[in-house]
């Protein structure tokens, strides 16, 4: 029973363990979105990694817009943002994404 017990309370630290890192990824993700909000209008790519081991990943394309658009092209730009991480032998990993607005310089 103490077996059982042992192995039921290891399952559980590892569960929030794995848990309070996909929360953290997903508030980097969101962190990285806030902080390109405004991208330039050819697009954006950006990679980085945390001291914590979370590896991150920012791309930022222009929308197509539909024939007659009155919106310059570039204008909107779609966001994706991907954070990986190791869990264990797994690799993890969220990604988010945004539509945000382009500039030109």
């Amino acid at each position: 029973a103490l077996g059982a017990l042992y192995q039921s309370v290891g399952g559980a630290t590892r569960n929030v363990r794995a848990d309070q890192r996909y929360a953290y990824a997903v508030e980097l993700g969101r962190s990285l979105i806030a902080d390109n909000s405004v991208v330039p209008l050819q697009g954006l790519q950006k990679s980085g990694e945390t001291s914590g081991g979370f590896a991150w990943q920012i791309v930022a394309s222009p929308v197509e817009r539909p024939r007659g658009s009155i919106l310059a092209g570039g204008r909107l730009q779609y966001l994706q943002v991907t954070v990986a991480w190791p869990d264990g032998t797994r690799q993890r990993q969220v990604n988010l994404s945004s539509v945000v607005a382009g500039w030109s310089r």
